[in-house]
């Protein structure tokens, strides 16, 4: 059989060809009758719209881009971004929304991602696990495409985003080792051009400082041989430390690896305390005490953020921030 045209729906639903055109789209400035008409046309009709045309009409693709600029290969490894996939995928459930994945690409030219996101494939985006050279965030400052940013940005742009106080975590992280006796401490971070990593060693470096103790501070990429790395390198540096504050799980399963080839006891030797504890905690012995990085509940706030800016709603004023928690376990 022929495909049923909007001509058909307009004709079956005794309205104008533009009239039902407007129903379909979103139904501005159409009556309640009209509307009702239309839709019951295209329920007895079985009418589809063509993707294209409706694209023209409205000026919206039906997708959204969750955008990780990280290798594909880290996706599937570490537990932080495999929850913010999952997250946002749930949080579209119910509607027609699409989601498109965009990665960093090894040797990709800085901006090409933010090119792509401002020429029109996508309606909105939510980035996370930024860095500072990505150029997302001055491309997307001028709020031509909706987004929502799951980490502060490094610059104040306006951008809207969600994040844990990571200062606070950093914190947390010191005061425990400090009230377990720990007086010879030092701590590995993330990646410097990345905001969480930032804040995490600001908010223990101004703890143990706090204190009168020296900080011994070894850089990592949240990942377990980066945190087996950066760990071999802060006890070169200082193999007789008591306390270490990893700024991530994967990089505390590798700084207990390299800990136990030398002999070093957790925790009787030397305390560990981690962040995250979105599962990978669990895979050490004794269980890792960390920082709860409250993931659901931020993938969830930029997810809803972003629909509701879709849907037309004013942006929120002020970054949507939560607190993070220590979760004890057996290293500190």
């Amino acid at each position: 059989m022929p495909s049923v045209t909007l001509d058909d729906v307009a004709s079956a639903a005794g309205v104008s060809r533009s009239t039902a055109s407007r129903a379909i789209n979103g139904g501005k400035k159409v009556s309640p009758e009209a509307q009702a008409a239309v839709d019951d046309a295209v329920d007895r009709l079985g009418y589809s719209p063509n993707p294209a045309a409706r694209t023209l009409v409205t000026r919206r693709t039906g997708s959204i881009a969750l955008v990780l600029p990280e290798p594909d290969a880290r996706i599937l490894s570490d537990p932080f971004l495999a929850g913010l996939l999952r997250g946002v995928s749930d949080g579209l459930y119910g509607t027609d929304l699409q989601l498109v994945l965009l990665l960093a690409r090894r040797g990709e030219p800085p901006g090409r991602t933010a090119r792509y996101l401002r020429s029109g494939h996508v309606d909105g985006a939510i980035v996370a696990s930024h860095h500072a050279d990505d150029q997302l965030e001055e491309r997307l400052a001028d709020g031509q495409l909706p987004a929502v940013f799951v980490g502060r940005p490094f610059t104040d742009y306006g951008l809207h985003y969600v994040d844990t106080d990571n200062q606070a975590g950093g914190m947390l992280a010191a005061r425990r080792l400090l009230d377990r006796g720990c007086r010879r401490m030092g701590t590995v971070t993330g990646p410097m051009d990345m905001p969480a990593a930032v804040d995490r060693l600001e908010g223990w470096r101004q703890t143990v400082a706090g204190a009168g103790l020296p900080a011994a501070i070894t850089h990592g990429d949240f990942t377990v041989e980066g945190g087996a790395r950066a760990s071999a390198e802060l006890l070169d540096h200082d193999p007789e430390v008591d306390g270490i504050f990893v700024a991530s799980d994967l990089m505390a399963i590798g700084a207990m690896q390299v800990l136990a080839a030398r002999g070093r006891r957790v925790p009787e030797e030397v305390a560990v305390v981690g962040y995250d504890a979105l599962g990978a905690a669990g895979r050490t012995s004794p269980r890792l005490t960390t920082v709860y990085n409250p993931q659901v509940e931020m993938v969830a706030a930029a997810t809803q953020t972003l629909l509701a800016m879709l849907a037309g709603e004013p942006a929120p004023a002020e970054p949507h921030m939560l607190a993070p928690e220590l979760v004890e376990g057996g290293t500190a």
